[in-house]
């Protein structure tokens, strides 16, 4: 169905992009600190992806400390693979000395400046502080003047010893041949020192810092270099630190607050939920702290090191959750994940079972960002815990990129080749059973047991046929494995499961336990290999989320964002809600920091994923505009939002109603619409200044169809409607803000 061209409306009216748009928006965002923040888990964070720092007064101290990390300092020994050989390292801690001992703080994070802000008191006068982690370069920045009172102030660095993290819980499994690490070496001066860290591998770690007093107070400037075999830290270090003098800190200011304000604009969401609202932007900041395309790939405690059993990339869920919010929210510049597996090869050959390399690959479940994991298992051997679906699980995150950006050679000279292999270690093990259909043996699913025809697998199996199939065609590439792919699509044994329970851990397992993974449900989510317009598949993911998350006692925060995705995959917004205020009221600590022995940054990552899938869901070919925005949020803004088929997409929702829709097609790949709660029938238009639709149409199902080239874009509204087009946050209550603010109603 298609109507009358109706006039060409005008372009949006983005009210952030004007003057102080953005800072008055994320400034009623920022987290505070009115009280001494005294964990990791309480205090500020600031970081570039590499270079990372913490702030707070530990107990039984008396002094403010900036705690560093490196997503790049590790051990590079082999005995014990990534966990004790391979595993990161702690750096130390810098502690801001002053002459009284620290009673109070009132402190400030800008997000859209990065930078932290404010007033430190002690007991014997208030200093001023300002402090940040430069963007680009690998620099801690911290000045300190005194404002009143007789203080001073001057810096101490003390280091941590390059022990494995791990030895403090598993002293037992410390594995033979690992070398100890020499004694930290430290130098000082008058005006700063150094810290030599080398490694019995070869390898060195220095930090250096130096501080000048001027009129305007004291300036720290500290860096962390590594090396992994030779001591040239001490060489990148020094220089590091002489070109900052150089450049001055009010220049590196200014390119540090120039790459942020450049960072945020890429997308924009607003909702009335001020928590929630406040929770979403503070985990775009913590992203962009955490990872770098250039950096390793996210470790569970991203770049801050803190006492942790986890000092590694995990890879049975926590990469693939840290990495999905880049996407929606058009930040490719973070993805560190794409960096480690274009240069991985060689570490999953390490990982994968010998007999099996000539044409297959397979990850375990920890490695470094070389992707040399502990030894992988084997399907039906017990003898290595047969957790085998890792790496096409990372894989389908770096799918999710490609269809994101719609970038080809990603996809033609990582995604397929790699999935290729991993999608042929499956193969080497299905069996068909008397009537041809396809079983696996035993396989683990995560965190549950061991089970034949292992859901977590036949998800993934069946994910990757499907996506090499596809993949091949749309680049043109035949494949003499394209018939085998399709045998398995078409012979895979169906997912376990009954009738009450919904979907089974596998064949010989049934869900009778608290579980907080949700392996066995990947069918749905994140793979949507189940099609949910079928009746049937609606009702065995409601069955199997009730029962899943029914059963209480061990599930954790993710298990809650995980819930939340499901149930926005329903449509059920407001039970969606639901799980993320529990997150938020039970899991997430005053930083938005998440901890399950130490610290692990998946699972608040993984709840702005959540979000985007409230406002925007974009799997299976169809824009999905609001599908799932809870009945309490009448009003609810979002902007450039980044789909499938590198789509950016603007919606406005205003009184219940969706009121307008703006897609703009960057690739000019095939638009379906699936426009949501209209005040009348859809009509699609132009937009004054830009390439239009070349035509459209609304098919039986409800989709619109609509031709959009690459560079064009569309407005979608009710027939006749001339709405206001403003982009502009909505109101959102009761105030909140994060930190440790000293009421909840701060302005």
């Amino acid at each position: 169905m298609t109507g009358p061209q109706p006039p060409d409306h005008p372009p949006l009216d983005d009210r952030l992009a004007a003057g102080s748009g953005w800072r008055d928006f994320l400034s009623t965002l920022d987290p505070v600190w009115q009280a001494v923040p005294g964990s990791f888990y309480d205090g500020p964070f600031l970081g570039n992806g590499g270079l990372a720092a913490s702030v707070r007064r530990t107990e039984g101290d008396t002094r403010l400390r900036f705690v560093l990390g490196d997503s790049r300092v590790r051990d590079h020994q082999d005995a014990g693979g990534p966990l004790w050989g391979g595993t990161r390292l702690p750096i130390g801690h810098l502690t801001l000395r002053t002459l009284g001992e620290v009673t109070g703080v009132d402190l400030r994070l800008s997000l859209w400046d990065a930078e932290l802000d404010g007033t430190v008191s002690t007991t014997r006068g208030t200093i001023a502080l300002t402090a940040l982690v430069h963007a680009e370069r690998d620099l801690l920045i911290v000045r300190c003047c005194p404002r009143d009172g007789a203080e001073q102030v001057s810096w101490s660095f003390t280091p941590a010893p390059a022990v494995p993290p791990r030895e403090v819980f598993y002293p037992e499994q410390r594995p033979a041949g690992l070398k100890d690490n020499p004694p930290p070496v430290t130098t000082t001066a008058p005006d700063g020192g150094s810290c030599v860290q080398d490694l019995a591998c070869g390898g060195r770690t220095e930090t250096r810092w130096r501080t000048t007093t001027g009129p305007d107070g004291t300036t720290l400037l500290c860096t962390v270099a590594h090396s992994a075999t030779d001591p040239s830290a001490s060489r990148s270090a020094d220089a590091t630190l002489t070109e900052a003098g150089r450049t001055g800190t009010g220049q590196l200011t200014a390119t540090h607050r120039s790459w942020w304000h450049a960072y945020y604009p890429r997308s924009f969401l607003s909702v009335p939920d001020a928590r929630l609202q406040g929770f979403y932007w503070i985990q775009l900041y913590k992203l962009a702290c955490a990872t770098r395309a250039d950096r390793p790939v996210l470790a569970t405690h991203g770049p801050w090191l803190e006492h942790t059993p986890w000092p590694a990339a995990w890879w049975n869920l926590n990469v693939q959750l840290e990495y999905w919010p880049i996407n929606a929210s058009g930040h490719p510049e973070l993805d560190s994940l794409r960096t480690a597996l274009e240069h991985g090869t060689p570490g999953l050959l390490a990982s994968t079972p010998e007999a099996y390399r000539g044409d297959s690959l397979v990850l375990g479940r920890s490695s470094q960002d070389d992707l040399r994991s502990e030894p992988a298992g084997v399907p039906g051997r017990t003898e290595t815990l047969p957790e085998v679906g890792n790496l096409t699980w990372a894989l389908h995150t770096a799918w999710l990129a490609h269809r994101h950006t719609m970038d080809e050679p990603y996809l033609r000279d990582t995604v397929v080749p790699l999935l290729r292999r991993a999608v042929n270690y499956y193969l080497h093990f299905l069996t068909p059973d008397e009537d041809g259909v396809l079983h696996l043996p035993a396989t683990y699913s995560p965190e549950y047991g061991t089970t034949g025809d292992c859901n977590y697998d036949l998800a993934l199996l069946h994910w990757g046929c499907r996506t090499l199939l596809d993949a091949t065609a749309r680049l043109g590439i035949p494949d003499p494995l394209a018939p085998t792919w399709q045998h398995v699509l078409d012979r895979l044994t169906a997912p376990p499961q009954d009738a009450d329970e919904g979907l089974w851990i596998g064949r010989d397992l049934r869900l009778t336990s608290s579980h907080r993974h949700y392996s066995h449900v990947l069918w749905f989510h994140p793979l949507h290999q189940l099609d949910l317009s079928r009746p049937a598949n609606r009702s065995l993911l409601r069955r199997s989320l009730d029962h899943w998350l029914g059963l209480t006692g061990e599930l954790q925060g993710y298990s809650l964002t995980g819930g939340a995705s499901m149930y926005a995959l329903l449509g059920d917004g407001d039970e969606a809600l639901r799980r993320l205020h529990e997150l938020l009221d039970g899991y997430v600590r005053p930083n938005t920091m998440y901890a399950e022995t130490g610290p692990v940054v998946e699972t608040p990552l993984s709840g702005a994923q959540s979000l985007h899938d409230l406002l925007l869901q974009s799997w299976g070919g169809v824009l999905r505009i609001l599908p799932a925005v809870p009945d309490a949020w009448p009003d609810v803004t979002v902007h450039d939002l980044v789909a499938e088929g590198a789509f950016r997409v603007s919606a406005c929702r205003r009184g219940g109603l969706t009121r307008w829709i703006r897609v703009h097609s960057a690739a000019g790949e095939p638009c379906l619409v699936a426009p949501g709660r209209l005040a009348g029938p859809p009509e699609v238009g132009a937009i004054t200044g830009v390439p239009g639709p070349t035509g459209w149409k609304q098919r039986p199902d409800g989709l619109l169809e609509i031709t959009l080239p690459a560079g064009a874009e569309c407005l979608v509204t009710a027939a006749g409607d001339r709405p206001d087009l403003t982009v502009e946050p909505v109101p959102a209550s009761p105030a909140f803000r994060w930190g440790l603010p000293a009421a909840p109603d701060l302005p």
